[in-house]
């Protein structure tokens, strides 16, 4: 079992939950499907990481939509750093995981439209920085 720090774990949870939150707020729609379907989808990442996820509670960064764009692209930066000096195997997964959650959300209406697919490409490359 690797260990992560609380600031670690922090940065964890800000990245994943933060990258759902902006791909919901790209398209006001039904906020609490999207919410679910976004949780359904962390089966998608190792084990590990998904306990280290669900072991405290989320507080994403304050402010406006903007601040909050920028705090949780750099949170998945630091996420793959963090994870690449950890566990490569959870690196590799990770921005796949993140980039299939984040679909999840975008699709949990039935539609995905141009703000959220943006929202997805700015996500992903984000993580391949």
């Amino acid at each position: 079992m690797i260990f992560y720090t609380d600031e670690e774990s922090r940065t964890l949870r800000t990245a994943v939950y933060g990258a759902m939150v902006l791909v919901s707020h790209a398209d006001p729609g039904p906020v609490a499907e999207e919410r679910f379907a976004g949780l359904r989808a962390m089966v998608k990442l190792p084990e590990e990481l998904r306990h280290v996820l669900n072991s405290a509670r989320v507080r994403l960064p304050e402010g406006s939509d903007s601040e909050l764009e920028t705090r949780v692209l750099e949170a998945l930066r630091r996420s793959v750093r963090l994870l690449a000096a950890k566990s490569p195997e959870d690196a590799a997964a990770f921005p796949v995981a993140v980039v299939a959650i984040c679909e999840e959300v975008a699709t949990a209406d039935g539609e995905v439209v141009d703000t959220e697919d943006e929202m997805i490409t700015k996500v992903r490359a984000a993580m391949a920085e």
